[in-house]
């Protein structure tokens, strides 16, 4: 793109701009997705879908993660895929570096379901890896998750035939600690929407037994920093 063009389109004396065009001048501009759009939009064209989800976390985000003693708190991907998280939740979830996908985990590792409330999450799961495949059709790893899910569970075809409709918020669930035993859980929901990402916090209700546990796990990582 040569300067005089560039200063054409900006005095809206320029042929309207291609998509290529505009890509580049995103890019160049650094403009956040919602700019972006915003840019397509002004030159009358349908922005093109973003290559995939962003899986890096944004420092600030990662930093609150760390801020908040006594809940455990994981980063989700559009795709569901964990990409960070605070020690008390892998307390919690266990070994996320071995299984980070929280819809893998559902769906095809059943035996290891050890909460309530999983029905409810299928379809809270289903709804976004759904929204995420229509943002992100190129994006080669979210279409190979999405078809390992169907191979392997019929219940997630069915899900996703009803196309069900679920927005993140708040949950209660038990869910059975291999240590801990029953443990009453709170989930909150915090997106982070130019990263089209999901922030879960995991609390317990105050003076339970819940809370007397997170609390232990808590000092334990605490006493070893």
């Amino acid at each position: 793109m040569s300067v005089d063009y560039y200063v054409r389109l900006e005095q809206a004396r320029g042929p309207r701009p291609s998509p290529r065009i505009l890509e580049s001048l995103a890019d160049a501009l650094r403009l956040a997705p919602a700019e972006r759009t915003h840019l397509f939009r002004l030159a009358g064209v349908a922005p093109s879908p973003p290559a995939g989800p962003p899986r890096q976390v944004r420092p600030y985000v990662a930093g609150l993660l760390e801020r908040i003693p006594g809940t455990a708190a994981v980063v989700t991907a559009a795709s569901y895929d964990v990409i960070a998280w605070n020690p008390l939740a892998e307390a919690l979830l266990g070994d996320l570096r071995a299984q980070p996908n929280l819809a893998r985990r559902r769906f095809l590792f059943r035996d290891q379901v050890l909460t309530t409330g999983h029905e409810e999450f299928g379809e809270i799961a289903v709804a976004r890896l759904r929204a995420a495949a229509d943002r992100y059709p190129r994006d080669a790893a979210l279409a190979a998750l999405l078809a390992e899910l169907g191979a392997g569970s019929s219940e997630f075809n069915e899900i996703w035939a009803t196309n069900p409709v679920r927005a993140p918020g708040h949950r209660t669930k038990t869910m059975t600690h291999p240590e801990l035993g029953r443990l009453r859980i709170n989930c909150d929901i915090l997106t982070v929407p130019d990263d089209d990402q999901q922030v879960v916090f995991m609390t317990a209700d105050p003076d339970t037994p819940a809370a007397r546990a997170l609390h232990q796990l808590a000092a334990r990582f605490a006493g070893q920093s």
